[in-house]
C-alpha cells in the first residue's frame, strides 16, 4: 500500500533538494519539471513529455531516497538531451531503449543509484543515444523502466507486451490505430496546455493522460531545453562542478554536429574532379586562352565489413547514400567486401549511371582484418580518389596509411589510427 500522497510529495521534494546540493548541474535541470501524480493505468513508474515529471505514487513509495533522485535525474536528462526531438526516422521502441542506456550510464558515472530494472550495459558507456541505437535490434526484449511520452501513446513500447518489431505506423496502416494521447474515446478532447507547461490533469491524481507534443511544441520545447542545458552548464562550470565528460556532451548538444549523410556528401563532393582547365580551345574560338570548366569521372573504392558486426540492412542504407551521390559527382564505384579475407565473389563494379546495390549472399562472418582490402588495391595498381570503409573499426589495420584518402564510416565507438573517421549515427 502506497504511503500518503503528501508523504510522497515530501519525499520527491527532499530528493530534488539533495540533487541541487549534491549535483547542482543535474539539480538545476530537474527543477524545470513540475511534479505531477499520474494515474497507474498509464503511468506504471515515472514518465515525462518534456513538460513535467509524472510519477506513480506507489512506485515512488517503493524507492529509496537515492533511487528517487535517480529517477528525477533520469527524466530531466531525457529532456535536457533533447531525446524527444532527436528520434527522426528511428523506430520508437529501439530509440527509447537506446536513450535509457545512454542516460543511465551517465548517471551511474555520477555515482547515482538506479532502481531495479534500469537498463545499464557497460558496452555503451560514453555513447550517445544515436550511437547506441544501431546495437538495439528489432524485437529486443529490453524494456525501459519509465514511460517516454514524447511522440507516442503512453505505454507504447514500454514493457506492456507490444511487439517491438512492428513499426509504430503499422497499426495505423491496418486501420486499427488506437487513439493518440489526449484524443480519448467518445470524441472528448482535453484542453491543450501552453508549450512548456504540464497538461491539465483530472481531479483524481492524474486521471487524464497528457496529450502528445505537436511538431511546433516539440521544436519550441527543444529550444527551451537547449537554453536550460546551456544555463545549467554555465553555472556548474563557474562553480567548478562540471566534469570534462559533461562539458563535451553539453558542447556537442549546444553546437550539434552535421549528420553523417551530409558530411559524406560534402566529403565526396570535395574529391569530384570539377575544375578549370587552360587547355587550348578549338581555333574556331580564336587564339585567346580562357579557363573552361571540365569534369571527369572519379574512382571510388567502397569496402564493406562482412564480419557480422554490421547488419545487411545497415549496409543497404549506407550503399543507398553512396548511390544517391555517385551519379551527381560521376563516380565509378568498385565494391569489395571483407571479413578477415576478401569476399570470393568480389569485386563488383558500378558505373555512374548504374544502381549501386548490395550483392546477394556475401561471404563473411569471420574475424575482422582491414589489411586485405588495401593490399588488393596495391596489387591492382589502383590509386582511387577515395576509399570508403564501412565498419565497426574493430580489427587489424595496415601499419601505414596509403597515399590516397580514406574515409572510415564507423558504427560504434572504436577509433581509427589514420584516415578520416565519420561517426555513423
Amino acid at each position: 500500500m502506497a504511503g500518503d500522497l503528501s508523504a510522497i510529495e515530501t519525499k520527491l521534494s527532499a530528493a530534488r533538494t539533495r540533487l541541487i546540493l549534491e549535483k547542482p548541474f543535474i539539480g538545476a535541470l530537474v527543477m524545470h519539471l513540475p511534479l505531477v501524480a499520474g494515474n497507474g493505468a498509464w503511468c506504471k513508474t515515472t514518465a515525462t513529455d518534456a513538460r513535467a515529471f509524472y510519477y506513480n505514487p506507489q512506485f515512488i513509495d517503493s524507492l529509496s531516497l537515492a533511487q528517487t533522485q535517480f529517477m528525477l535525474a533520469h527524466e530531466a536528462l531525457h529532456c535536457a538531451l533533447g531525446h524527444f526531438a532527436r528520434r527522426h526516422h528511428r523506430v520508437k521502441a529501439r530509440w527509447d531503449v537506446a536513450c535509457d542506456h545512454s542516460v543511465n550510464l551517465l548517471l551511474l558515472e555520477e555515482g547515482m543509484k538506479p532502481p531495479p530494472g534500469a537498463l545499464i550495459n557497460e558496452l555503451y558507456r560514453d555513447l550517445t543515444a544515436e550511437e547506441v541505437y544501431p546495437f538495439i535490434h528489432n524485437g529486443t526484449s529490453e524494456k525501459t523502466l519509465d514511460h517516454h511520452l514524447f511522440d507516442g501513446q503512453a505505454g507504447d513500447d514500454q514493457g506492456l507486451g507490444r511487439d517491438d518489431s512492428v513499426d509504430d505506423t503499422a497499426a495505423g496502416a491496418q486501420g486499427q490505430a488506437e487513439p493518440r494521447p489526449g484524443q480519448g474515446g467518445a470524441g472528448q478532447q482535453p484542453e491543450a496546455a501552453e508549450p512548456g507547461q504540464p497538461p491539465q490533469q483530472g481531479s483524481a491524481a492524474g486521471e487524464d493522460q497528457p496529450h502528445e507534443l505537436s511538431p511546433g511544441e516539440r521544436e519550441e520545447m527543444a529550444q527551451q531545453w537547449r537554453s536550460r542545458l546551456a544555463s545549467a552548464a554555465q553555472q556548474a562550470r563557474q562553480a567548478g562542478k562540471l566534469g570534462a565528460s559533461w562539458m563535451r556532451m553539453v558542447d556537442h548538444l549546444i553546437q550539434p554536429q552535421l549528420p553523417w549523410r551530409m558530411l559524406l556528401a560534402r566529403y565526396m563532393s570535395n574529391v569530384a574532379r570539377d575544375d578549370y582547365s587552360f587547355q587550348r580551345p578549338s581555333r574556331r574560338g580564336g587564339e585567346a586562352l580562357l579557363p573552361s570548366l571540365y569534369s571527369g569521372e572519379i574512382n571510388v573504392v567502397v569496402a564493406l565489413d562482412s564480419s557480422g558486426s554490421v547488419e545487411d540492412e545497415e549496409m543497404r542504407e549506407f550503399l543507398s547514400e553512396i548511390d544517391a551521390l555517385k551519379g551527381q559527382i560521376r563516380a565509378h564505384i568498385t565494391l569489395q567486401a571483407c571479413d578477415d579475407q576478401l569476399c570470393a565473389q568480389g569485386p563488383w563494379t558500378f558505373q555512374p549511371w548504374q544502381a549501386l546495390v548490395l550483392p546477394e549472399a556475401l561471404s563473411g562472418g569471420g574475424g575482422t582484418r582491414f589489411t586485405p582490402v588495401f593490399e588488393w588495391v596495391d596489387r591492382q595498381g589502383l590509386r582511387p580518389d577515395l576509399l570508403l570503409y564501412f565498419t565497426d573499426a574493430q580489427g587489424e589495420f595496415p601499419a601505414h596509411e596509403p597515399a590516397y584518402p580514406v574515409l572510415w564510416l564507423v558504427k560504434g565507438k572504436a577509433q581509427v589510427p589514420w584516415g578520416q573517421r565519420l561517426q555513423l549515427n
